[in-house]
């Protein structure tokens, strides 16, 4: 009872400082290190970022943390979104940033006419690391609900989110990928898209990935078409792009939003991701 008392008045006076200061002062970053028994010891390393007045309600028993998966670009750091994990984290979501590749993998390399461009193997690679890291934060936040998964993810971490919600569309609540390229849209209606396009001649979708109008209407998914580079959609890009994707991040978010998506009927969940056809960049990609 103490316990609970302690934690309402913590909450009234965070409560009173306001949205906009706890989002910046009020969030708490952690790295955690995990290791995957299941692939020799593998490290998998993750950065949380959490309220800290809603982390206090869910050890209460208030609520229940809504979880975000992070995913980083190709030769990007997990660390390097902390303006996507902060918006997150604003907003009540406990946000797990994994990082995926590590000093001693091989360096990914497109492959013409192979599934994905080749990148088959570093997605199928992702979801272990997510699948571990979900697995082992369960056990630090039992309070947060872990089966309702929402996938984010900058370029590469665009596709493995895409390509985990196509292996286990049931664990998945939504989807924000920023200028995702080779793993299709999933249009059966499931769950939420919102996805961030560039305007970069180096970068553009291999065909069959993005979804055309009408089938993004009627699947519940929102394209937001930019003006901004590739690379610009990370801690190092222009504030204008990022203040842009937070602003769009809060109407997604929002049940209420128009940008909610219409009733669809949903079929039966997809067990294979599927092949996508084979692109040629106009220059090496590098994310």
């Amino acid at each position: 009872m103490k316990r609970g008392i302690a934690v309402l008045v913590s909450l009234s006076a965070l409560v009173a400082v306001g949205y906009l200061t706890a989002s910046k002062w009020a969030i708490r970053h952690e790295t955690i290190a995990f290791r995957d028994a299941a692939r020799d010891n593998r490290l998998v390393e993750v950065d949380v970022a959490v309220r800290r007045d809603k982390e206090l309600q869910a050890e209460a028993g208030l609520t229940r943390l809504p979880v975000a998966i992070l995913n980083h670009g190709n030769t990007v750091k997990f660390t390097e979104y902390s303006f996507l994990a902060n918006a997150f984290a604003a907003r009540g979501y406990l946000v797990i940033s994994i990082q995926h590749d590590l000093p001693t993998d091989a360096p990914m390399v497109t492959k013409d006419g192979e599934l994905y461009a080749g990148r088959h193997p570093h997605y199928l690679r992702g979801v272990a690391n997510i699948k571990i890291a979900v697995e082992e934060m369960r056990k630090i936040e039992p309070n947060a609900d872990f089966d309702r998964l929402t996938m984010v993810g900058h370029s590469n971490g665009g596709d493995m989110s895409m390509y985990f919600a196509r292996m286990y569309p049931e664990r998945i609540g939504k989807i924000v990928t920023l200028d995702n390229l080779r793993v299709p849209f999933t249009t059966d209606g499931r769950f939420k898209i919102l996805s961030f396009r560039s305007r970069d001649p180096q970068f553009k979708p291999d065909p069959g990935v993005v979804p055309p109008e009408k089938v993004q209407e009627k699947s519940g998914i929102t394209i937001v078409q930019t003006d901004f580079r590739h690379n610009d959609m990370r801690d190092t890009g222009p504030e204008q792009a990022k203040a842009m994707i937070q602003g769009m991040l809060d109407k997604f978010l929002d049940d209420d939003s128009r940008l909610r998506p219409v009733e669809t009927n949903v079929p039966p969940a997809m067990t294979d991701p599927g092949p996508v056809s084979p692109y040629v960049p106009i220059a090496p990609v590098q994310n």
